[in-house]
């Protein structure tokens, strides 16, 4: 009897976190449907659920599953009736295609027609010796076919490896600091930079997800930190910013500052992008996230704050 595993998976592929960090203020996080806070960070994090036999079968992949113990779905010819094994190798039976399938081993370029313009998915290999003549043939399809012994959605297990990730905002450094009494001078350069740089916040960060003997590895990196300034200003950074020192003066920063050029008090959001690259059960992909956090500095005029 075959032995069938089911994935139910809850993500959010791009999830906004917006709330002040911990350390800065106490404001409360609203999250997103399909995830929760917590606690500890301050964050929300994706919400993964992963029942017993008996649930509901992965898009594309594994078919629904047979409540009150009833028998699996068998594997037969839609030809010939006739009862095939349900595996042949590294393939395995399509009851809805009548053949076999696997990865295409001639691994055919995207600019191949049989990709029909797509540029995910991949190129499965049709096959059945039930056929008489002409047995084989190569189709596009963005998930797995489904079919009795059919391998999980790959898209999925990439979900919940990242689902394990934990992965949230960034504390944000800055110069004038977010605190109460402090207050930059207009003109002065301003400094942006990851706080807590770290596999969680910046990455890179790689875990695997497997199911019914299927792994995919996904990794997550920072691509960039979009900071917005509040003032109209948009920085873009590609580093994590370097952490002001005294030392520097009046130096601007090298990688990632700003300078504000009228007194008020201005809430700075930075926005971490991050890429996920995935593979696994012979696909790749990528998946984007990104991740808010914000805080308050005041600027005000030097003979402001020498009276």
């Amino acid at each position: 009897m075959l032995r069938r595993v089911f994935l139910t998976v809850v993500a959010v592929l791009a999830i906004t976190v917006i709330g002040a960090c911990p350390a800065l203020a106490s404001s409360p996080v609203t999250c997103p449907p399909g995830s929760a806070p917590n606690p500890t960070t301050g964050t929300c994090q994706i919400v993964v659920t992963t029942p017993g036999s008996g649930g509901g079968g992965g898009r594309g992949g594994s078919n629904a599953g047979n409540s009150g113990g009833s028998a699996p779905e068998k594997c037969a010819s839609k030809y010939s009736g006739k009862e095939m094994p349900c595996r042949d190798g590294n393939s395995y039976w399509s009851n809805d295609r009548g053949c076999y399938i696997g990865p295409d081993p001639g691994n055919p370029p995207k600019t191949d027609p049989v990709w029909e313009g797509h540029t995910d998915g991949a190129i499965y290999l049709c096959y059945s010796p039930d056929i008489i003549g002409t047995n084989a043939y190569s189709f596009w399809s963005l998930t797995p076919p489904a079919g009795p012994a059919a391998p999980p959605d790959p898209r999925v297990l990439a979900q919940q490896a990242i689902a394990t990730m934990g992965l949230r905002a960034v504390a944000i450094g800055i110069v004038p600091e977010a605190r109460a009494g402090s207050v930059g001078i207009i003109g002065m350069p301003t400094w942006m930079w990851v706080a807590d740089p770290g596999e969680q916040t910046w990455g890179p960060m790689t875990r695997s997800a497997s199911a019914g003997g299927y792994t995919v590895t996904a990794t997550a990196k920072v691509d960039r930190v979009v900071w917005v300034m509040g003032d109209g200003s948009t920085v873009t950074c590609t580093t994590k910013g370097t952490p002001y020192a005294d030392s520097f003066g009046k130096k601007s920063s090298p990688d990632c500052g700003h300078t504000y050029t009228r007194q008020g008090t201005y809430v700075v959001a930075a926005t971490s992008y991050w890429t996920v690259a995935w593979a696994g059960i012979g696909q790749t992909g990528t998946i984007p996230l990104d991740f808010t956090q914000q805080a308050t500095i005041v600027m005000g005029e030097s003979q402001v704050l020498s009276n």
